[in-house]
């Protein structure tokens, strides 16, 4: 078993419950971290037998994209693509934040996380 992470991706998105933030934005950092067995792509030395990290970017551009009023909506969405989409993923972690959210005080960051493991 292995651990591939995907750290800061940095995105600019729409999400919250307040109008505002649908028309505003924010900056918002994501991290993945996925557990696969990677043993066969330590000896191929080929991507076909890995967790294509370019896949999970692209997985989470795609969903951040899409306006959600809370970041668990959102954050749900990317963990079911990637249990979807990549089946050697056995558990999926994921952090979303929302950098100085509007919440009427000096905080860097709210951030929710998601872990999944995969069913069968």
């Amino acid at each position: 078993m292995g651990i591939i992470k995907v750290e800061n991706i940095q995105l600019y998105a729409y999400h919250g419950c307040l109008v505002e933030e649908g028309k505003i934005g924010s900056d918002y950092r994501v991290d993945i971290k996925v557990k696969a067995d990677l043993a066969k792509s330590t000896m191929s030395d080929e991507l076909a037998d890995t967790v294509d990290y370019v896949h999970l970017n692209l997985i989470v551009k795609e969903e951040m994209a899409i306006r959600s009023k809370l970041l668990e909506h959102v954050a749900d969405r990317i963990i079911v693509r990637i249990l979807k989409e990549i089946p050697m993923v056995t558990i999926a972690n994921i952090d979303v934040s929302k950098i100085n959210p509007p919440i009427g005080g000096n905080v860097e960051m709210v951030t929710v996380s998601l872990s999944r493991k995969r069913k069968g």
